[in-house]
């Protein structure tokens, strides 16, 4: 009896046991094909950003309704920078603008708006003059902590560099000058006198704390 008891526990606790390891080996295998699948999403959605805006001529201001816009609002390029008018979308979004930083590793399309499914997939433009505007920009992005879009943000270090390119398809190289933690609250710094200058604050969660925010400045050199 009591070696059937015994037996019968080994058994549940091997199966407990099983189905534990198939449930991590899901959960990371899941993580690493999530990660795959939105790198390449966003290197696709890029690409074809880089198409409609990479080949930019300056129309002449006759041929040009000056009173047209691109974008939802966020900034203020016109028509002359993107005089074929085409947009790219993700997820529902405008795309209005890239963002690599070679310190971490990271190249992403910057959406429109930020809401809950704009940060699953991409960076999102926050408020400010919009990209490449001068003044302060604030652009933020999720903390997936498995280097995802902001997730290594508080290891860039004074002097690293962030490429943002906008919807004219110029590309401004930005320095970072700061980076430290704030209350999530803390939103004083978002209209800082920039000086005349362009400057971005990137934005995004603590590894384990969502009342605080990791926060970099950069500035246009």
């Amino acid at each position: 009896m009591f070696n059937s008891k015994f037996n019968t526990l080994l058994t549940v606790l091997l199966i407990v046991a099983i189905i534990a390891i198939l449930g991590i080996i899901g959960y990371f295998g899941y993580s690493i094909y999530n990660k795959y699948y939105i790198n390449t999403s966003a290197k696709d959605v890029i690409d074809n950003f880089e198409q409609n805006t990479g080949n930019v001529v300056t129309p002449k201001p006759d041929d040009v309704d000056t009173n047209v816009t691109l974008g939802d609002g966020n900034n203020g390029n016109s028509i002359y920078g993107n005089p074929s008018g085409i947009t790219t979308e993700y997820g529902g979004y405008k795309v209005v603008g890239t963002m690599s930083i070679p310190a971490i590793n990271i190249k992403y399309p910057i959406l429109a708006k930020v809401t809950v499914k704009s940060l699953k997939i991409a960076l999102a433009y926050l408020s400010g003059p919009g990209i490449n505007e001068v003044g302060n920009t604030v652009i933020q992005g999720h903390n997936y902590k498995n280097g995802l879009f902001f997730s290594n943000l508080s290891k860039l270090s004074n002097g690293d560099k962030i490429y943002i390119k906008d919807a004219s398809g110029t590309e401004i190289t930005y320095e970072v000058y700061r980076n430290f933690t704030a209350k999530a609250t803390d939103t004083t710094f978002y209209n800082r006198d920039t000086s005349g200058k362009r400057e971005v604050t990137l934005s995004t969660c603590t590894d384990n704390d969502n009342s605080a925010r990791i926060i970099v400045f950069a500035r246009e050199i």
